[in-house]
């Protein structure tokens, strides 16, 4: 069963707590932890992107010139995609780009990544992160006091208020519950900043 220091908020080792081998000595599939971030960040994209057919492009409804006799193509309409001004053929519109993913996979991959971060010693696992008031400064110097530099993620068992508004105007720092972790946010942290409750929580909602 793997272990993990834990330390509190100035990095200094308190003791060790047990991790579950289930979600933390798991199998790291590294193709399905690919497969995961694809199917994320595909259901991501806006897919807003349109352009208009002939039928959605205003006017063209009276016909051009006679059928016969003009000598020249016969036209039924200026908006024909042939037509400058006319509407595209086979352009983009609007849609949803996600799809389903087998929610063992998903959860698969999830125990891969957190088992891969921790052997790379990127899981730091914190008494408590309480802060005294709602401010960036303070929650800043306390990620400079654990050594979390970069893109780092702080797990949170419940929704604190005064966590979320001091980390909220830090670009590189997200704060995700526990039922909120997933795949692409982790391959991306650097660190992984968890409070001992959150990871009794996570623990029980991810094995």
């Amino acid at each position: 069963m793997p272990t993990v220091d834990v330390v509190n908020l100035n990095k200094e080792k308190i003791g060790t707590v047990d991790l579950s081998d289930q979600l933390f000595g798991a199998e790291v599939n590294r193709p399905l932890i690919h497969e995961a971030v694809v199917m994320q960040r595909a259901a991501m994209r806006q897919g807003t992107a349109a352009t208009k057919t002939r039928g959605l492009v205003s006017g063209g409804g009276k016909k051009p010139w006679r059928q016969k006799g003009t000598g020249r193509a016969r036209a039924g309409s200026s908006r024909s995609p042939i037509w400058r001004g006319g509407g595209t053929t086979f352009g983009p519109t609007p849609r949803d780009y996600g799809y389903a993913f087998p929610r063992k996979k998903y959860r698969a991959a999830l125990r891969g990544i957190l088992t891969a971060k921790l052997k790379d010693g990127a899981i730091l696992v914190v008494e408590r992160l309480e802060l005294s008031e709602a401010k960036t400064k303070q929650m800043a110097l306390v990620l400079k006091k654990l050594e979390a530099s970069g893109r780092t993620v702080i797990v949170s068992s419940n929704t604190d208020e005064k966590l979320a508004r001091a980390v909220r105007n830090i670009p590189s720092v997200k704060l995700l519950p526990v039922q909120g972790l997933n795949v692409y946010d982790l391959v991306c942290a650097k660190h992984l900043v968890i409070p001992q409750d959150a990871l009794s929580r996570l623990q029980e909602v991810w094995s």
